[in-house]
């Protein structure tokens, strides 16, 4: 049932799609923006998502008659657009100052499950037990409670210099990341 092994490839494989080191950029300029993350939440409803996606993700898509590569482009719109709002410093998505949203939308949706995390689980689901590929996504969540927690820890460490060097070095490698997934999806 449970496989060392396995658990350590499904964590791994998760790690590297979910990248949420790489997205210390974006976790700063939310927090910045709204004053705080929601550690907790974002984590949570960032967990719900992947085992939603995990056990109704195929259903979820058929259902509403999209495949995976408009998914995977959807979600390669988005990544886009906040890759140009990292880069440029702009902001293209509205903000409301009232809402406290962005420890959901785009924290928990998309940058740590994105159309590449859903895409991921599902291929996961086909390759290894199910009860091992809910470990790996347990072990991924607490690493990604962890990052945001220190998010503020993280940006008095970088200093403004290395915050805005590492926004738009992040910016282009969101924006690559988009354009693999246009290309590899259209």
């Amino acid at each position: 049932m449970f496989s060392l092994k396995e658990i350590f490839s499904v964590t791994l494989t998760l790690f590297a799609v979910i990248d949420v080191l790489g997205s210390i950029p974006i976790i700063i300029q939310i927090r910045q923006r709204e004053g705080k993350i929601h550690s907790e939440k974002a984590t949570l409803v960032a967990g719900v998502l992947m085992v939603v996606f995990l056990f109704l993700g195929q259903s979820i898509l058929s259902l509403f008659g999209v495949d995976y590569q408009s998914f995977a482009l959807a979600g390669a719109i988005i990544i886009f657009l906040i890759g140009m709002e990292m880069i440029l410093g702009i902001q293209l998505f509205r903000h409301d100052p009232l809402a406290t949203t962005g420890s959901i939308v785009p924290l928990a949706f998309p940058i740590i499950v994105g159309a590449g995390t859903m895409t991921t689980l599902l291929s996961l689901r086909a390759a290894y037990s199910l009860p091992n590929v809910l470990v790996g996504i347990g072990l991924n969540l607490v690493f990604v409670y962890l990052v945001l927690k220190s998010s503020a820890w993280i940006e008095r460490k970088l200093g403004k210099a290395g915050e805005d060097i590492l926004r738009r070095v992040f910016g282009v490698i969101l924006l690559a990341i988009a354009i693999k997934l246009f290309k590899s999806n259209f």
